[in-house]
Protein backbone atom coordinates (compact mmCIF):
# COMPACT_ATOMS: atom_id res chain seq x y z
CA UNK A 1 0.00 0.00 0.00
CA UNK A 2 3.09 2.32 1.13
CA UNK A 3 4.70 1.92 -2.62
CA UNK A 4 1.20 2.31 -4.45
CA UNK A 5 0.49 5.79 -2.35
CA UNK A 6 4.63 6.47 -3.02
CA UNK A 7 3.11 7.34 -6.74
CA UNK A 8 0.24 9.36 -5.99
CA UNK A 9 0.42 12.99 -6.71
CA UNK A 10 -2.19 13.59 -3.72
CA UNK A 11 -0.34 11.37 -0.99
CA UNK A 12 2.70 13.00 -2.40
CA UNK A 13 1.71 16.94 -2.13
CA UNK A 14 -0.63 15.82 1.46
CA UNK A 15 2.65 14.20 3.51
CA UNK A 16 5.34 17.42 1.44
CA UNK A 17 3.13 20.65 2.39
CA UNK A 18 1.63 19.48 5.66
CA UNK A 19 4.62 18.58 6.90
CA UNK A 20 5.70 22.21 6.16
CA UNK A 21 2.93 23.86 7.52
CA UNK A 22 3.62 21.33 11.00
CA UNK A 23 6.71 22.64 11.21
CA UNK A 24 5.17 26.47 10.69
CA UNK A 25 2.86 25.95 13.42
CA UNK A 26 5.35 24.44 15.73
CA UNK A 27 7.79 27.01 15.23
CA UNK A 28 4.74 29.56 15.69
CA UNK A 29 3.62 27.60 18.82
CA UNK A 30 7.14 28.06 20.76
CA UNK A 31 7.43 31.48 20.08
CA UNK A 32 3.72 32.09 21.54
CA UNK A 33 4.56 29.95 24.58
CA UNK A 34 8.43 31.43 25.13
CA UNK A 35 8.19 34.28 26.07
CA UNK A 36 11.63 35.18 27.61
CA UNK A 37 14.63 33.27 25.95
CA UNK A 38 17.00 32.30 28.34
CA UNK A 39 19.14 28.99 28.33
CA UNK A 40 16.72 26.61 29.23
CA UNK A 41 14.05 27.96 25.89
CA UNK A 42 17.45 27.48 23.72
CA UNK A 43 17.84 24.21 24.53
CA UNK A 44 14.26 23.79 23.99
CA UNK A 45 14.53 25.62 20.41
CA UNK A 46 17.47 23.51 19.56
CA UNK A 47 15.80 20.24 20.88
CA UNK A 48 12.40 21.20 18.57
CA UNK A 49 14.43 21.95 15.57
CA UNK A 50 16.94 18.64 15.93
CA UNK A 51 13.29 16.86 16.20
CA UNK A 52 12.10 18.40 13.10
CA UNK A 53 15.61 17.47 10.95
CA UNK A 54 14.81 14.10 12.10
CA UNK A 55 11.62 13.63 10.66
CA UNK A 56 12.23 15.33 7.71
CA UNK A 57 14.95 13.09 7.01
CA UNK A 58 13.40 10.07 8.24
CA UNK A 59 10.17 11.69 5.48
CA UNK A 60 12.98 12.08 2.49
CA UNK A 61 13.99 8.30 2.97
CA UNK A 62 11.07 6.75 2.64
CA UNK A 63 9.54 9.09 0.12
CA UNK A 64 12.40 9.80 -1.97
CA UNK A 65 12.50 12.09 -4.75
CA UNK A 66 12.95 15.44 -4.08
CA UNK A 67 12.54 15.94 -0.75
CA UNK A 68 16.22 13.75 -0.55
CA UNK A 69 17.70 16.95 -2.94
CA UNK A 70 16.38 19.48 -0.91
CA UNK A 71 17.69 18.28 2.28
CA UNK A 72 21.15 18.25 1.06
CA UNK A 73 20.86 21.45 -0.22
CA UNK A 74 19.84 22.79 3.19
CA UNK A 75 22.70 21.49 4.20
CA UNK A 76 24.68 24.16 3.08
CA UNK A 77 22.73 26.88 3.28
CA UNK A 78 23.57 28.33 6.95
CA UNK A 79 22.57 31.57 6.18
CA UNK A 80 18.56 30.34 5.87
CA UNK A 81 18.99 27.27 8.14
CA UNK A 82 19.76 27.11 11.82
CA UNK A 83 23.00 24.90 12.93
CA UNK A 84 20.78 22.07 14.66
CA UNK A 85 18.80 21.51 11.34
CA UNK A 86 22.34 21.22 9.51
CA UNK A 87 23.91 19.06 11.39
CA UNK A 88 20.93 16.52 11.11
CA UNK A 89 20.53 16.89 7.24
CA UNK A 90 24.32 16.80 6.50
CA UNK A 91 24.36 12.99 6.82
CA UNK A 92 21.12 12.82 4.40
CA UNK A 93 22.58 10.42 2.13
CA UNK A 94 21.20 10.17 -1.44
CA UNK A 95 20.60 6.51 -0.76
CA UNK A 96 17.57 4.16 -1.39
CA UNK A 97 16.72 0.56 -1.47
CA UNK A 98 17.42 -0.66 -5.03
CA UNK A 99 14.63 -2.02 -7.41
CA UNK A 100 15.03 -5.61 -8.55
CA UNK A 101 17.40 -6.30 -11.48
CA UNK A 102 14.55 -7.17 -13.51
CA UNK A 103 13.47 -3.75 -13.86
CA UNK A 104 17.04 -2.57 -15.45
CA UNK A 105 17.26 -5.43 -17.36
CA UNK A 106 13.86 -4.52 -19.32
CA UNK A 107 14.69 -0.98 -19.30
CA UNK A 108 18.04 -1.85 -20.78
CA UNK A 109 16.36 -4.33 -23.56
CA UNK A 110 13.79 -1.74 -24.09
CA UNK A 111 16.10 1.27 -24.59
CA UNK A 112 18.28 -0.68 -27.18
CA UNK A 113 15.75 -2.89 -28.65
CA UNK A 114 17.73 -5.73 -28.32
CA UNK A 115 19.02 -8.50 -25.38
CA UNK A 116 21.45 -7.33 -23.06
CA UNK A 117 23.65 -10.49 -23.79
CA UNK A 118 24.18 -8.87 -27.67
CA UNK A 119 25.98 -5.60 -25.30
CA UNK A 120 27.67 -7.78 -22.11
CA UNK A 121 29.60 -10.52 -21.73
CA UNK A 122 28.38 -10.18 -17.79
CA UNK A 123 26.55 -7.94 -15.81
CA UNK A 124 26.46 -7.78 -11.89
CA UNK A 125 22.87 -8.16 -10.47
CA UNK A 126 23.50 -6.20 -7.62
CA UNK A 127 24.18 -3.06 -7.99
CA UNK A 128 27.12 -0.72 -6.56
CA UNK A 129 25.09 2.39 -5.83
CA UNK A 130 21.38 3.48 -5.55
CA UNK A 131 20.47 6.59 -5.27
CA UNK A 132 17.28 8.53 -5.88
CA UNK A 133 17.28 9.14 -9.41
CA UNK A 134 19.37 6.45 -10.64
CA UNK A 135 21.11 2.88 -9.90
CA UNK A 136 24.77 1.90 -10.82
CA UNK A 137 25.98 -1.32 -12.29
CA UNK A 138 29.01 -2.86 -12.94
CA UNK A 139 29.26 -4.54 -16.57
CA UNK A 140 31.83 -6.36 -18.48
CA UNK A 141 31.25 -5.78 -22.50
CA UNK A 142 32.57 -8.49 -24.96
CA UNK A 143 36.10 -6.58 -25.67
CA UNK A 144 36.62 -6.93 -22.12
CA UNK A 145 36.16 -3.17 -21.47
CA UNK A 146 34.36 -2.47 -17.79
CA UNK A 147 31.96 -0.15 -17.92
CA UNK A 148 29.24 1.41 -15.38
CA UNK A 149 26.00 1.17 -16.56
CA UNK A 150 23.22 3.85 -14.96
CA UNK A 151 19.68 3.20 -15.06
CA UNK A 152 17.11 5.91 -14.21
CA UNK A 153 14.91 4.57 -10.88
CA UNK A 154 11.00 3.36 -12.05
CA UNK A 155 8.67 6.85 -12.30
CA UNK A 156 11.69 9.03 -10.80
CA UNK A 157 10.55 11.62 -13.42
CA UNK A 158 6.65 11.48 -12.65
CA UNK A 159 8.02 11.25 -9.11
CA UNK A 160 9.86 14.57 -9.42
CA UNK A 161 7.36 16.04 -11.67
CA UNK A 162 4.65 15.82 -8.71
CA UNK A 163 7.47 16.91 -5.82
CA UNK A 164 8.15 20.06 -7.88
CA UNK A 165 4.47 20.93 -7.29
CA UNK A 166 4.31 20.47 -3.68
CA UNK A 167 7.51 22.51 -3.42
CA UNK A 168 5.94 25.19 -5.16
CA UNK A 169 3.12 25.16 -2.54
CA UNK A 170 6.17 25.04 0.08
CA UNK A 171 7.43 27.94 -1.44
CA UNK A 172 4.26 30.17 -1.41
CA UNK A 173 3.51 29.20 2.24
CA UNK A 174 7.66 30.09 3.30
CA UNK A 175 6.90 33.67 1.48
CA UNK A 176 3.62 34.36 2.67
CA UNK A 177 3.82 33.08 5.83
CA UNK A 178 7.57 33.64 7.41
CA UNK A 179 10.28 36.69 7.01
CA UNK A 180 12.13 34.31 4.97
CA UNK A 181 11.54 36.03 1.37
CA UNK A 182 13.58 39.17 3.42
CA UNK A 183 16.75 37.70 3.13
CA UNK A 184 16.34 35.34 0.12
CA UNK A 185 14.74 35.30 -3.19
CA UNK A 186 12.68 32.38 -2.88
CA UNK A 187 11.24 32.71 -6.42
CA UNK A 188 14.57 33.10 -7.91
CA UNK A 189 15.63 29.99 -5.53
CA UNK A 190 12.81 27.76 -6.62
CA UNK A 191 13.42 28.46 -10.23
CA UNK A 192 16.94 27.67 -9.70
CA UNK A 193 16.20 24.25 -7.65
CA UNK A 194 13.76 23.03 -10.27
CA UNK A 195 16.06 23.47 -13.19
CA UNK A 196 18.64 21.80 -11.56
CA UNK A 197 16.99 18.84 -10.18
CA UNK A 198 15.25 18.68 -13.49
CA UNK A 199 18.01 18.70 -15.45
CA UNK A 200 19.75 15.86 -13.84
CA UNK A 201 16.85 13.48 -14.45
CA UNK A 202 17.97 13.72 -18.07
CA UNK A 203 20.77 11.15 -18.58
CA UNK A 204 21.53 12.58 -22.55
CA UNK A 205 21.96 15.69 -20.57
CA UNK A 206 24.53 14.22 -18.34
CA UNK A 207 26.31 12.57 -21.30
CA UNK A 208 26.77 16.34 -22.77
CA UNK A 209 28.08 18.03 -20.13
CA UNK A 210 30.22 14.40 -19.35
CA UNK A 211 31.61 14.90 -22.81
CA UNK A 212 31.78 18.72 -22.27
CA UNK A 213 34.42 18.12 -19.19
CA UNK A 214 36.15 15.65 -21.44
CA UNK A 215 37.04 18.13 -24.19
CA UNK A 216 37.47 21.30 -21.63
CA UNK A 217 40.05 19.76 -19.66
CA UNK A 218 41.69 16.83 -21.67
CA UNK A 219 45.18 19.01 -21.62
CA UNK A 220 45.11 18.68 -17.41
CA UNK A 221 47.44 15.38 -17.34
CA UNK A 222 46.07 15.26 -13.11
CA UNK A 223 42.38 15.48 -14.08
CA UNK A 224 41.00 12.71 -15.54
CA UNK A 225 37.38 12.30 -17.35
CA UNK A 226 35.78 8.75 -18.17
CA UNK A 227 34.69 8.10 -21.60
CA UNK A 228 31.22 7.37 -22.25
CA UNK A 229 29.50 5.13 -24.86
CA UNK A 230 27.24 7.19 -26.75
CA UNK A 231 26.07 4.74 -28.73
CA UNK A 232 24.58 2.85 -25.41
CA UNK A 233 23.28 6.40 -23.83
CA UNK A 234 19.81 7.03 -24.25
CA UNK A 235 17.47 9.22 -21.55
CA UNK A 236 17.13 6.47 -19.39
CA UNK A 237 20.65 4.52 -19.37
CA UNK A 238 24.33 5.95 -18.93
CA UNK A 239 27.11 3.68 -19.75
CA UNK A 240 31.12 4.97 -19.13
CA UNK A 241 34.13 4.06 -18.62
CA UNK A 242 34.61 2.47 -15.09
CA UNK A 243 36.96 3.76 -13.26
CA UNK A 244 39.14 2.68 -10.10
CA UNK A 245 40.43 4.46 -7.10
CA UNK A 246 39.68 5.65 -3.40
CA UNK A 247 37.27 8.40 -2.07
CA UNK A 248 40.07 11.80 -2.49
CA UNK A 249 39.33 11.87 1.40
CA UNK A 250 41.41 8.72 1.44
CA UNK A 251 44.50 10.07 2.73
CA UNK A 252 45.37 6.50 3.77
CA UNK A 253 44.91 5.60 0.34
CA UNK A 254 47.56 8.24 -0.59
CA UNK A 255 50.27 7.88 1.43
CA UNK A 256 50.31 3.72 0.82
CA UNK A 257 50.60 5.04 -3.08
CA UNK A 258 53.08 7.69 -2.16
CA UNK A 259 51.20 10.82 -3.52
CA UNK A 260 51.89 13.71 -2.34
CA UNK A 261 48.90 15.23 -0.26
CA UNK A 262 49.61 18.83 -0.91
CA UNK A 263 50.22 18.22 -4.72
CA UNK A 264 46.42 16.85 -4.49
CA UNK A 265 44.66 19.47 -2.83
CA UNK A 266 46.83 22.14 -5.41
CA UNK A 267 45.20 20.19 -7.88
CA UNK A 268 41.46 19.83 -6.95
CA UNK A 269 41.88 23.59 -6.27
CA UNK A 270 42.98 24.61 -9.67
CA UNK A 271 40.83 22.54 -11.27
CA UNK A 272 37.23 24.15 -9.42
CA UNK A 273 38.54 27.51 -9.22
CA UNK A 274 38.90 27.50 -13.21
CA UNK A 275 35.17 26.48 -13.05
CA UNK A 276 33.95 28.72 -10.14
CA UNK A 277 35.10 31.45 -11.97
CA UNK A 278 35.45 31.31 -15.98
CA UNK A 279 32.41 31.00 -18.26
CA UNK A 280 31.13 27.87 -18.48
CA UNK A 281 29.65 24.58 -16.68
CA UNK A 282 31.05 23.83 -13.17
CA UNK A 283 30.78 20.54 -11.27
CA UNK A 284 27.70 21.18 -9.20
CA UNK A 285 27.65 18.06 -6.55
CA UNK A 286 31.54 17.80 -6.04
CA UNK A 287 31.54 16.02 -2.85
CA UNK A 288 34.37 13.66 -2.12
CA UNK A 289 32.15 10.17 -3.36
CA UNK A 290 32.44 11.69 -6.78
CA UNK A 291 36.16 12.65 -6.89
CA UNK A 292 38.37 9.57 -6.71
CA UNK A 293 42.20 9.22 -6.74
CA UNK A 294 43.88 6.73 -8.76
CA UNK A 295 46.77 4.75 -7.88
CA UNK A 296 49.38 7.29 -9.61
CA UNK A 297 47.65 10.35 -8.17
CA UNK A 298 45.50 11.62 -11.07
CA UNK A 299 41.77 12.72 -9.83
CA UNK A 300 39.13 11.04 -11.64
CA UNK A 301 36.38 13.14 -11.65
CA UNK A 302 32.60 10.96 -12.05
CA UNK A 303 29.06 11.74 -11.90
CA UNK A 304 27.90 15.06 -14.61
CA UNK A 305 24.13 15.15 -13.37
CA UNK A 306 24.17 18.44 -11.34
CA UNK A 307 25.76 21.50 -13.35
CA UNK A 308 25.59 24.88 -13.00
CA UNK A 309 26.53 27.39 -15.15
CA UNK A 310 28.97 30.65 -15.06
CA UNK A 311 27.92 33.05 -17.51
CA UNK A 312 30.10 35.51 -18.98
CA UNK A 313 28.64 38.69 -17.04
CA UNK A 314 29.25 36.64 -13.83
CA UNK A 315 33.01 36.43 -14.31
CA UNK A 316 32.85 40.21 -15.15
CA UNK A 317 30.78 41.20 -11.62
CA UNK A 318 33.50 38.56 -10.03
CA UNK A 319 36.61 40.50 -11.57
CA UNK A 320 34.90 44.12 -10.51
CA UNK A 321 34.44 42.49 -6.70
CA UNK A 322 38.63 41.23 -6.52
CA UNK A 323 39.50 45.15 -8.22
CA UNK A 324 37.02 47.04 -5.06
CA UNK A 325 39.00 44.68 -3.09
CA UNK A 326 42.64 45.08 -3.88
CA UNK A 327 42.29 48.92 -4.43
CA UNK A 328 39.85 49.48 -1.45
CA UNK A 329 37.10 50.88 -3.30
CA UNK A 330 34.37 49.84 -0.69
CA UNK A 331 31.50 51.80 -2.52
CA UNK A 332 32.73 49.43 -5.78
CA UNK A 333 32.02 46.16 -3.59
CA UNK A 334 28.94 47.59 -2.62
CA UNK A 335 27.79 48.30 -5.70
CA UNK A 336 28.89 45.35 -7.46
CA UNK A 337 27.20 43.20 -4.50
CA UNK A 338 23.89 44.70 -5.08
CA UNK A 339 23.83 44.09 -8.82
CA UNK A 340 25.13 40.39 -7.93
CA UNK A 341 21.45 41.05 -5.59
CA UNK A 342 23.47 40.18 -2.40
CA UNK A 343 22.31 43.39 -0.43
CA UNK A 344 18.78 44.26 0.30
CA UNK A 345 17.71 48.14 0.27
CA UNK A 346 17.50 48.58 3.98
CA UNK A 347 20.92 47.03 4.97
CA UNK A 348 23.15 49.12 7.00
CA UNK A 349 25.93 50.20 4.41
CA UNK A 350 28.07 51.98 6.76
CA UNK A 351 28.37 48.56 9.13
CA UNK A 352 28.89 46.23 5.96
CA UNK A 353 31.62 48.61 5.00
CA UNK A 354 33.49 48.22 8.23
CA UNK A 355 33.30 44.48 8.43
CA UNK A 356 34.54 44.17 4.55
CA UNK A 357 37.59 46.74 5.83
CA UNK A 358 38.18 44.59 9.41
CA UNK A 359 37.93 41.11 7.16
CA UNK A 360 40.62 42.41 4.47
CA UNK A 361 42.91 44.04 7.12
CA UNK A 362 43.23 40.80 8.43
CA UNK A 363 44.01 39.13 6.00
CA UNK A 364 46.88 41.92 4.76
CA UNK A 365 48.27 41.60 8.64
CA UNK A 366 48.33 37.90 8.26
CA UNK A 367 46.59 37.15 10.49
CA UNK A 368 44.67 34.14 8.65
CA UNK A 369 47.82 32.23 8.15
CA UNK A 370 47.89 31.48 12.04
CA UNK A 371 44.08 30.19 12.20
CA UNK A 372 43.02 26.71 13.61
CA UNK A 373 39.88 24.88 13.22
CA UNK A 374 38.56 26.43 16.38
CA UNK A 375 39.09 30.33 15.25
CA UNK A 376 37.29 29.35 11.38
CA UNK A 377 34.64 27.79 13.36
CA UNK A 378 34.61 31.26 15.18
CA UNK A 379 35.01 33.97 11.81
CA UNK A 380 31.88 31.29 10.53
CA UNK A 381 29.55 32.18 13.15
CA UNK A 382 30.62 35.80 13.13
CA UNK A 383 29.63 35.84 9.24
CA UNK A 384 26.73 33.29 10.06
CA UNK A 385 24.83 36.17 12.97
CA UNK A 386 25.91 38.89 10.47
CA UNK A 387 24.17 37.60 7.66
CA UNK A 388 20.77 36.72 10.17
CA UNK A 389 21.04 40.54 11.83
CA UNK A 390 21.89 42.11 8.59
CA UNK A 391 19.23 42.36 5.52
CA UNK A 392 21.80 40.62 3.23
CA UNK A 393 21.16 37.72 1.28
CA UNK A 394 22.75 34.90 -0.20
CA UNK A 395 21.46 35.38 -3.60
CA UNK A 396 19.75 32.36 -5.36
CA UNK A 397 21.24 33.12 -8.65
CA UNK A 398 24.16 31.63 -6.97
CA UNK A 399 22.67 29.43 -4.88
CA UNK A 400 24.52 25.81 -6.42
CA UNK A 401 27.69 28.22 -6.54
CA UNK A 402 28.09 28.59 -3.26
CA UNK A 403 26.93 24.96 -2.13
CA UNK A 404 30.24 23.94 -4.31
CA UNK A 405 32.08 26.29 -3.18
CA UNK A 406 31.58 24.90 0.47
CA UNK A 407 31.88 21.44 -0.12
CA UNK A 408 35.03 22.10 -2.19
CA UNK A 409 36.85 23.74 0.65
CA UNK A 410 35.90 21.70 3.17
CA UNK A 411 36.98 18.67 1.04
CA UNK A 412 40.30 20.63 1.07
CA UNK A 413 40.44 21.32 4.49
CA UNK A 414 40.09 17.74 5.50
CA UNK A 415 42.49 16.52 3.26
CA UNK A 416 45.30 19.37 3.58
CA UNK A 417 44.66 21.10 6.91
CA UNK A 418 47.44 23.74 6.38
CA UNK A 419 46.49 24.51 3.23
CA UNK A 420 46.87 28.35 2.58
CA UNK A 421 43.68 29.55 0.25
CA UNK A 422 44.50 32.75 0.18
CA UNK A 423 48.42 32.21 -1.35
CA UNK A 424 46.71 29.80 -3.55
CA UNK A 425 43.94 32.12 -4.70
CA UNK A 426 46.57 34.88 -5.47
CA UNK A 427 48.50 33.22 -8.34
CA UNK A 428 45.09 32.34 -9.44
CA UNK A 429 43.39 35.70 -9.54
CA UNK A 430 47.21 36.70 -11.73
CA UNK A 431 46.42 34.30 -13.79
CA UNK A 432 42.78 34.76 -14.24
CA UNK A 433 43.31 38.85 -14.96
CA UNK A 434 45.79 37.80 -17.50
CA UNK A 435 48.20 40.11 -16.02
CA UNK A 436 50.64 42.05 -18.56
CA UNK A 437 53.97 43.77 -16.87
CA UNK A 438 52.31 43.61 -13.11
CA UNK A 439 49.24 42.56 -11.29
CA UNK A 440 47.83 46.07 -10.20
CA UNK A 441 48.84 47.40 -13.47
CA UNK A 442 46.38 45.20 -15.00
CA UNK A 443 44.08 46.05 -12.45
CA UNK A 444 43.74 49.64 -12.67
CA UNK A 445 43.76 49.20 -16.48
CA UNK A 446 40.64 47.48 -16.10
CA UNK A 447 39.60 49.88 -13.51
CA UNK A 448 39.91 52.58 -16.23
CA UNK A 449 37.75 50.91 -18.88
CA UNK A 450 35.54 50.40 -16.58
CA UNK A 451 34.87 54.15 -15.72
CA UNK A 452 34.94 55.30 -19.65
CA UNK A 453 32.39 52.39 -21.18
CA UNK A 454 29.36 54.22 -18.62
CA UNK A 455 30.17 57.70 -20.37
CA UNK A 456 30.79 56.14 -23.51
CA UNK A 457 27.21 54.75 -23.21
CA UNK A 458 25.38 57.87 -22.12
CA UNK A 459 24.08 58.89 -25.01
CA UNK A 460 22.37 55.98 -26.36
CA UNK A 461 21.20 55.46 -22.77
CA UNK A 462 19.54 58.43 -22.50
CA UNK A 463 18.14 57.60 -25.68
CA UNK A 464 16.58 54.20 -24.77
CA UNK A 465 15.32 56.04 -21.11
CA UNK A 466 13.49 58.56 -23.21
CA UNK A 467 12.08 55.63 -25.64
CA UNK A 468 11.00 52.98 -23.37
CA UNK A 469 10.84 55.00 -20.10
CA UNK A 470 7.10 55.20 -20.58
CA UNK A 471 6.90 51.60 -21.70
CA UNK A 472 8.73 50.16 -18.98
CA UNK A 473 6.60 52.17 -16.40
CA UNK A 474 3.77 50.39 -17.65
CA UNK A 475 5.35 46.88 -17.71
CA UNK A 476 6.39 46.82 -14.40
CA UNK A 477 2.56 47.98 -13.38
CA UNK A 478 1.43 45.10 -15.31
CA UNK A 479 3.98 42.59 -13.54
CA UNK A 480 2.63 44.04 -10.35
CA UNK A 481 -0.82 42.95 -11.21
CA UNK A 482 0.03 39.76 -13.11
CA UNK A 483 1.73 38.67 -9.41
CA UNK A 484 -0.99 39.48 -7.74
CA UNK A 485 -3.50 37.74 -9.85
CA UNK A 486 -0.78 34.72 -9.61
CA UNK A 487 -0.92 34.77 -5.53
CA UNK A 488 -4.94 34.88 -5.62
CA UNK A 489 -5.31 31.71 -8.23
CA UNK A 490 -2.39 29.90 -6.09
CA UNK A 491 -4.08 30.36 -2.94
CA UNK A 492 -7.36 29.48 -4.80
CA UNK A 493 -5.93 26.24 -5.43
CA UNK A 494 -4.18 25.19 -2.54
CA UNK A 495 -8.13 25.74 -0.70
CA UNK A 496 -9.70 23.77 -3.65
CA UNK A 497 -6.76 21.04 -3.27
CA UNK A 498 -7.38 21.12 0.80
CA UNK A 499 -11.42 20.50 0.43
CA UNK A 500 -10.64 17.26 -2.32
CA UNK A 501 -8.52 15.99 0.04
CA UNK A 502 -10.98 16.61 2.87
CA UNK A 503 -13.97 15.24 0.42
CA UNK A 504 -11.71 12.05 -0.67
CA UNK A 505 -11.43 11.45 3.24
CA UNK A 506 -14.59 11.74 4.02
CA UNK A 507 -15.93 9.20 0.95
CA UNK A 508 -13.32 6.46 1.84
CA UNK A 509 -14.80 6.78 5.42
CA UNK A 510 -18.09 6.64 4.55
CA UNK A 511 -17.38 3.51 2.26
CA UNK A 512 -15.56 1.59 5.00
CA UNK A 513 -18.72 2.44 7.48
CA UNK A 514 -21.65 1.43 4.51
CA UNK A 515 -23.07 5.43 4.99
CA UNK A 516 -24.30 4.89 1.37
CA UNK A 517 -26.41 8.22 1.57
CA UNK A 518 -22.92 10.15 2.93
CA UNK A 519 -21.01 8.09 0.35
CA UNK A 520 -23.07 9.94 -2.01
CA UNK A 521 -22.91 13.32 -1.07
CA UNK A 522 -19.12 13.10 -0.40
CA UNK A 523 -18.59 11.51 -4.25
CA UNK A 524 -21.27 14.73 -5.67
CA UNK A 525 -19.03 17.07 -3.71
CA UNK A 526 -15.60 15.39 -4.60
CA UNK A 527 -16.87 15.65 -8.12
CA UNK A 528 -17.80 19.56 -8.10
CA UNK A 529 -14.63 20.12 -6.04
CA UNK A 530 -12.62 18.12 -8.03
CA UNK A 531 -14.29 20.17 -11.45
CA UNK A 532 -13.32 23.69 -9.59
CA UNK A 533 -9.98 23.00 -8.96
CA UNK A 534 -9.48 21.74 -12.72
CA UNK A 535 -10.89 24.86 -14.15
CA UNK A 536 -8.83 26.74 -11.99
CA UNK A 537 -6.30 25.18 -12.48
CA UNK A 538 -5.82 25.64 -16.19
CA UNK A 539 -7.10 28.80 -15.83
CA UNK A 540 -4.24 29.67 -14.55
CA UNK A 541 -2.17 28.04 -16.27
CA UNK A 542 -3.35 29.94 -19.29
CA UNK A 543 -2.96 32.89 -17.37
CA UNK A 544 1.03 32.00 -17.15
CA UNK A 545 1.38 31.38 -20.49
CA UNK A 546 -0.37 34.78 -21.72
CA UNK A 547 2.33 36.41 -19.87
CA UNK A 548 5.48 34.47 -21.06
Amino acid sequence: MQNTLKYNVIYRCTVIVWMTVKFMLQLYFFHIRHRIWDEKTNQKWNDLLRKMAQEYRVKAVNLGGVLIKVGQFLSTRADLMPDVFIQELTGLVDRVPPAPFSYARNVMETEWHGCIDDYFAEILEKPIASASIGQVYQGRLHDGSLVAIKIRRYRVKETFQMDFKALKIVFWLIRVFTKLEKVTNLHTLYREMVFVMDRELNFNQELTFGEYFKERYKDYPLIYIPDYYAELCTDKVLVMEWVTGAKITDTTYMSEHQISVKQTAKTLFDFYFDQFFNPGYFHADPHAGNILIQPDGTLAIIDFGMIGEIRKQDTQLFKRLVQGIIVDDYDKILKTLDEMNFILPNADRDKLVKIFKQTIDMYQNGTFKDMDARLMEQIKDDIRVFINEQPIQLSADYAYLGRAISIVVGVLISIYPDIDLGKWSKLMVKQWFGCGKTFLETVYKEIAMDTVKPILSLPKAMLGFLENGEKDRKWQREKQQTRLQHQFYLLLEIIMFVLVVGSSLTGIYAYQMGMSVLLIISVIVLVVFFFMLHLLFFRHYHMIRLTK
